[in-house]
């Protein structure tokens, strides 16, 4: 990732990355959002994993907890993933130098890949297995994987602040 070094140190010198990351107030409310952005989607996200896997939910047709849940992840995903590159954008080589991050960013496109694949490959059946208690295979792997990847990139994200790894 040394190609990437150059590009961080830029962006750290701009005057507005300076004036962001010294802000008394700015700062902290723009990591607060990030935060709740992260919390009402990865609470939605659960739910939604949980009913894949079987568990939660289960007399709700997965078509209706997706259409109802999808508008209010996509919100929360928005907040967080723009709160979170302005945060990158005020202290690019605090982020760079941070393993938590690149776990972090890792796990976030593994979740993203997992996501994609389930609404462009096995939701796409839904019709033949949305009032199933236990769902399709696709389905149960999906939610696993989506509980694990998530959790994970909570994990690192709290751990950001904790970088042992100098």
């Amino acid at each position: 990732m040394t190609f990437l070094r150059p590009w961080f140190e830029w962006v750290e010198a701009f005057p507005s990355s300076i004036a962001f990351r010294e802000s008394a107030y700015v700062y902290p409310l723009t990591l607060t959002a990030h935060v709740v952005g992260m919390c009402v989607f990865a609470g939605l996200v659960i739910m939604m994993d949980l009913r894949l896997l079987g568990i939660g939910n289960t007399e709700t047709p997965l078509s209706q907890i997706q259409r109802r849940l999808f508008p209010w992840q996509m919100a929360g995903m928005v907040v967080s993933a723009a709160t979170g590159i302005l945060l990158v954008y005020g202290q690019p080589m605090r982020f760079y130098v941070n393993v938590f991050f690149w776990v972090k960013s890792a796990t976030m496109i593994m979740a993203g890949a997992n996501a994609l694949a389930f609404h462009l490959g096995t939701y796409r059946s839904v019709a033949k297995w949305d009032r199933d208690v236990v769902l399709p295979p696709g389905a149960r792997l999906s939610g696993a994987l989506g509980l694990a990847l998530w959790a994970n990139v909570v994990v690192a994200g709290r751990l950001i602040a904790y970088n042992w790894f100098l």
